[in-house]
């Protein structure tokens, strides 16, 4: 499937703000299953200068720097990505989870790629006895990784509710867990951190969802959303495997992968500073259009 992605990222000052640095991770990165075939981002005002790079995890950084007094940013982002993702193994076939916990520990090398980076606390995913506690009765002895990992996916979508009023972005782990509710983000951290708990490498992955619209009714321009899920390392040759345990599924072609890290701190998609007072209000609005079916 090939997707025409558009995000505009929109912060209204209540005063004037004299300046703006800012990091931007909303371009979709290419990898596997996924290709980005054009993107680009703009602002207005215009930034007096740009750097783009690419973080140690792969992901494209923008690196924007506005000089000019204004009372609102606008951050738009148009991309064209294709997706075609491969079936997931069959998770009987993947190893034990000992198995895996034991191949991460013992693993050398330390390129982008290497589950030695996930098996870590992470500023937003610390060890959590109560979620390690929880995840590990999705993992008996010897069962395979995959099945695990599935089990734990589907008890998270039937014990935690959805619920946008619960959290916010800086809403800790902890909170989340005891309140059994949260968004895509929470969800993402709780699976993570028990995983983590496990010894099981396990990788924060944001991105975008497509939606559908109900039977009968047009769909909504705007209705996509930004979304979070997990990767889970389950050994050679298997590799990562994407889980969403927002919606209790794999990572398929209404997925789009934007940017992966230890949690959401890593892939923030704007954080930076501005020179200025006063509250700030901000709006976000992500259409996701599919054009046509991968070649």
């Amino acid at each position: 499937m090939i997707y025409d992605i558009s995000h505009v990222t929109t912060y209204s000052y209540e005063a004037a703000v004299a300046s703006t640095r800012c990091a931007i991770r909303l371009t979709p990165r290419d990898g596997k299953g996924q290709r980005v075939l054009r993107a680009r981002v703009d602002a207005a005002p215009s930034p007096e200068t740009t750097r783009e790079s690419v973080d140690f995890f792969g992901n494209r950084v923008i690196e924007a720097t506005i000089r000019e007094a204004h009372e609102t940013l606008r951050i738009s982002v148009s991309a064209r990505v294709e997706v075609a993702r491969e079936e997931p193994p069959a998770a009987a076939l993947t190893p034990a989870w000992e198995t895996i916990s034991r191949s991460a520990m013992a693993v050398r090398a330390l390129d982008r790629e290497s589950p030695a980076h996930w098996l870590f606390p992470s500023r937003q995913t610390p060890l959590y006895a109560p979620a390690t506690s929880y995840a590990r009765e999705s993992f008996p002895p010897g069962r395979p990784v995959l099945e695990g990992a599935q089990e734990l996916m589907r008890r998270i979508k039937e014990d935690f509710a959805y619920d946008p009023e619960a959290t916010h972005v800086a809403t800790p782990l902890e909170e989340a867990f005891e309140a059994r509710g949260g968004v895509c983000q929470d969800f993402a951290h709780i699976m993570i951190a028990g995983l983590r708990g496990l010894a099981l490498p396990a990788a924060y992955v944001s991105g975008y969802i497509r939606t559908q619209a109900p039977p009968g009714q047009a769909r909504l321009e705007g209705a996509d959303a930004s979304h979070a899920w997990v990767a889970v390392w389950c050994g050679e040759p298997f590799g990562w495997i994407h889980l969403d345990p927002t919606n209790a599924m794999y990572a398929d072609d209404n997925h789009i992968v934007v940017a992966i890290g230890r949690d959401y701190a890593d892939v923030s998609p704007i954080d930076g500073v501005i020179v200025g007072a006063g509250r700030q209000a901000l709006a976000v609005s992500v259409d996701i259009k599919p054009v046509s079916e991968a070649r």
